[in-house]
């Protein structure tokens, strides 16, 4: 039986026998672990229960950067494929997998997409790269094949090639960053395509939140669902660190956990385990990771843990949609914001073509925020958007952020830099 519909003891009974496993190994094989035990002073055999998991410190992407070679568990002839992380929030990290590591990533993945109602009859076009060393791209080739489903590859971005696959090979969902369905959606009325009655029955977002905190669709969500409400939609969330993804089931109440491969602590700013359901940052420790396992990483992304029982009939926890990044927090004028609250309003206006929000330190050391737009073809004069659009932000968010017109074209080659694997929408100069 799969160990998220069994009871909540034993889900944890199985985790504490994998975490035991996983303290052995890393005190084995693990360099850096090996060296912060001895330490720190700390038995590894000493670790028995998730409740232990608070006796130890944390994995901080610093140390990621500074001692990446020492998270390497296996001589580098094991190693068959490197990833790194985007690099989103600082330069990017290198994760060597294993065989054994990207047979678990396809694990990972066949459990999440069948969370999300995909089967082996099931056609998936991936919107997403599988080049520049990005572990997403592979795992969802490797989960959609390890189920059995057909798989489309083409890749992000150009309008014009998706909508010319689907019409072609008519596959039955997509894989895609939520924000791109808009542009394929604009696509298909330019050019005559009746993409409500196409193949594709339902869409999986990547990258992006579709949902807020009460699991109700946000403005983004709610937007794409208006315009194309024939499709079903799904959200995840995973990062290259921990190597698993969170994934919707039909009834979008949060991301499902798979329990055998790893666990989750919900910490507050003093690193303390916080309550089910309150919000704190997402700590994971990996399990089954041969290459470069991680234990109590700090991920910086906050989240609260569901626990209750989800009417698909899983008993492994959920997680909220992320309420943002611990490092993207933004004070303006008082108001603690995080930038998917200000991403919401501009994914609400039609008239917005598309956007980067920028945080600055101003002369007074506060936060200031410009929010660069670029416009669809509209009869209005810049003053009047730019008045437009503060007076939605006040009405949304109470305070609102400086904002400067921009050419679409050149606020898209912000958006999409040469090197970069998912589109830039936030930029911290702080």
């Amino acid at each position: 039986m799969d160990i998220e519909f069994a009871s909540a003891e034993e889900i944890k009974r199985l985790q504490e026998d994998k975490l035991q496993q996983q303290m052995h190994y890393l005190a084995e094989h693990s360099p850096y672990y090996m060296r912060m035990f001895r330490d720190k002073g700390i038995d590894p055999c000493t670790i028995k229960c998730i409740e232990d998991l608070q006796y130890l410190p944390f994995t901080e992407k610093e140390q990621l950067h500074k001692f990446n070679r020492d998270f390497l568990c296996v001589d580098e002839s094991m190693v068959i494929d490197y990833v790194t992380t985007s690099g989103t929030m600082g330069d990017p990290v290198t994760f060597a997998c294993t065989d054994n590591d990207l047979q678990r990533l396809a694990y990972n993945e066949m459990k999440s997409f069948d969370c999300a109602g995909i089967t082996k009859e099931s056609r998936v076009q991936l919107m997403t790269t599988l080049d520049k060393r990005f572990m997403a791209g592979m795992a969802y080739f490797l989960g959609l094949r390890k189920l059995g489903a057909g798989v489309i590859r083409v890749g992000n971005g150009i309008p014009e090639l998706q909508w010319d696959t689907i019409q072609r090979l008519n596959p039955t969902a997509i894989m895609c960053v939520p924000s791109f369905i808009l542009r394929l959606v604009e696509y298909a009325k330019q050019h005559n395509i009746d993409y409500r009655h196409c193949s594709v029955k339902k869409i999986i977002g990547i990258g992006e939140g579709l949902r807020d905190q009460q699991f109700n669709l946000n403005l983004l969500g709610r937007r794409i669902h208006d315009e194309w409400s024939e499709v079903e939609l799904y959200a995840t969330y995973s990062s290259t660190e921990m190597s698993a993804t969170f994934s919707e089931c039909q009834y979008g109440c949060g991301g499902h956990v798979h329990p055998e491969l790893i666990i989750v602590e919900i910490v507050d700013e003093n690193g303390n385990v916080v309550k089910d359901g309150d919000a704190g940052e997402v700590v994971v420790t990996t399990l089954g990771v041969e290459g470069m396992p991680l234990l109590r990483f700090k991920t910086g992304d906050i989240a609260a843990k569901i626990t209750e029982h989800c009417r698909c009939g899983r008993n492994s926890f959920r997680l909220t949609p992320l309420v943002g990044r611990k490092n993207n927090m933004i004070k303006l004028k008082g108001t603690t914001l995080y930038p998917p609250a200000i991403n919401d309003v501009l994914d609400n206006t039609d008239y917005v073509q598309n956007y980067v929000v920028m945080v600055r330190t101003s002369a007074s050391g506060t936060d200031e925020v410009l929010v660069r737009v670029g416009l669809k073809n509209i009869d209005m004069q810049h003053e009047d958007v730019i008045k437009n659009l503060k007076d939605r932000f006040r009405a949304r968010l109470r305070v609102a952020p400086d904002i400067e017109i921009l050419p679409a074209d050149v606020i898209h080659t912000i958006n999409f830099p040469a090197k970069s694997r998912k589109p830039v929408k936030f930029i911290d100069e702080r």
